[in-house]
Order: structure tokens, then sequence, then C-alpha cells
């Protein structure tokens, strides 16, 4: 039988599914003397006191670097996948996670499990980001990578065309699969962060919120990896000679202000004002 063991991304006590294949990882455990009693990401090999930076990716590492399974996945305390449909009263929610039975009957199919895309309709990913967000680390991102991977470029580029994209840093891959996308985004990450310690001014004015851009940079460049790799499924086909793909729903377990969230997304594309906190 395949093994999974899929990390729960959190920074504060919570209600967790209790299947056997989710395992809760104290994210940014380096940064706080605040101990949830649950497995933490500054043990093992570990970059755990980049969180404040780095977000859930801290977490993503942890899994890369130190679980030992067949597949491998990455979730939120607040975001789960989900094979329901329709509305799922908030109660009901946590209940909806996917469950160990739905979890090996889909790794029995699929390589890669992914959230079902989000679509911006009016908006570019590229543009997206440049209005609620400061534009210059993702330039900087691209730079890199044309230094580095320049064969994914043109991907990237497709981020000013693209209006959807698999969002929040989730998944359940097969261990190797994620070996490769891993190896590849951190090589990336870690290069930008070395180029902007050489200029300090260049981020100095970042607050907290906005200083978390690399989390935010790896959901735009996760699928410029995927349709590179795996040129396909650019044309919404999730099936590859080399790859099977899954998308599924995401559940949010807390309710999403869409009227705040909506409100905040027109200030910014109409009125310059950048987000100043999640939604």
């Amino acid at each position: 039988m395949r093994s999974v063991e899929i990390i729960i991304a959190t920074h504060k006590n919570y209600d967790f599914p209790k299947e056997k294949s989710y395992l809760p990882l104290q994210v940014g455990a380096a940064n706080t003397e605040n101990d949830l009693g649950i497995e933490k990401d500054n043990t093992y090999d570990n970059i755990s006191s980049k969180n404040p930076y780095f977000c859930e990716l801290t977490g993503l590492y942890w899994a890369w670097k130190n679980v030992n399974a067949d597949y491998v996945g990455l979730v939120h305390y607040r975001r789960h996948f989900t094979l329901r449909s329709g509305k799922i009263k908030q109660a009901e929610r946590l209940k909806s996670a996917l469950s160990d039975i739905e979890i090996t009957d889909l790794i029995g199919d699929y390589d890669l499990i992914l959230p079902k895309k989000r679509n911006y309709y009016i908006e570019t990913l590229y543009s997206h980001y440049e209005h609620t967000l400061f534009v210059a680390p993702l330039l900087k991102t691209r730079e890199i990578i044309e230094k580095l991977y320049p064969e994914y470029l043109e991907e990237f580029d497709r981020l000013k065309v693209r209006k959807s994209a698999h969002m929040f840093n989730m998944l359940i891959a097969k261990k190797e699969i994620l070996n490769d996308y891993c190896s590849w985004l951190f090589n990336i990450l870690f290069t930008l962060e070395e180029e902007i310690k050489e200029d300090p001014e260049f981020v100095a004015d970042y607050d907290q919120f906005h200083a978390r851009f690399y989390g935010r940079i790896s959901e735009l460049l996760f699928d410029v990896w995927l349709y590179t790799k795996y040129p396909s499924l650019r044309n919404s086909e999730l099936s590859d000679d080399e790859i099977r793909v899954k998308e599924l729903r995401v559940i949010d377990i807390e309710n999403v202000n869409w009227l705040k969230k909506g409100t905040s997304f027109l200030l910014a594309k109409y009125g310059k004002k950048k987000y100043g906190k999640s939604f």
C-alpha cells in the first residue's frame, strides 16, 4: 500500500482532521516560545526562521526534506481539499476534508492533486499582483529565472496573459514530483533572498505583510513549473504521458468576507491602494 503524509501548516491551536494521513505542523516554530504540542518545522533539516517571509513554504520545505512517504502533501489549518460539492455549513466543513479512504483512492489514480484554479476574470495574474502587492520582487524573480532556468521564462511571461492559477501552495504529490518541484522552487527563492540581501534598500519600506512576498511569488511559480514540465496540461488537459493530475475543491473552514475582499480588490485596481492584510 502506498504511504501518504499531508502536512497541515498552522501557527496556532485549531481543530484538525483526525485522519491518520494528516500531520499538523507548527510553522515558524523557530520564532516563538509558544508550543502547540505538535510537530514543529524547526526540527531536522528546516528553514523555520524564514517563516515571516516564506509563510507556509517553511512547512513545504520541512515536508520535502524530512517526510519519507510515497505521497507528500500540504494543506492549511483553515483550508482543506474536499470531494463535497454544493454549500457546506460551517459546522460541517472540517468533516468534509478528505478522509483516509478518499485519499487512498485518489493516490491510487493520480500522481498530483491540486486545488481547482482560481479565476481572476478581469485581471491577469501579473496585473492582479501588480495592483495588490509590490511588483519589484516578482520582476527580480523573472531575472533569476532567465539566468538559472531560461527554458521556464516563456511560461513565466504568460503571467501577463493568464487569468487563472492553482493557488494556496496546496498539493498532494508523488514524492519524486515534489522533489523535482521543490528543488526548482527553493533554488529560485533562495537566490532571490541572497540578491535582495545584497541590496537592503530594495525592500526596506515593506511592512510585515508585504515582506511575505516569497510565499506569494511561489503561488505564481507553481504553474510556471507545471506547464513547462508538462506542457499538455497548459491546455486544461489533466493528463500527460508522464503525469496524472486531479483538481479538487478547496473548502475554507472559516467564513470569507467576500465584501471586504472585493472592496479591497477594487481599491487596489482602481484606487492604487495596495493590500494591507490577508483575507
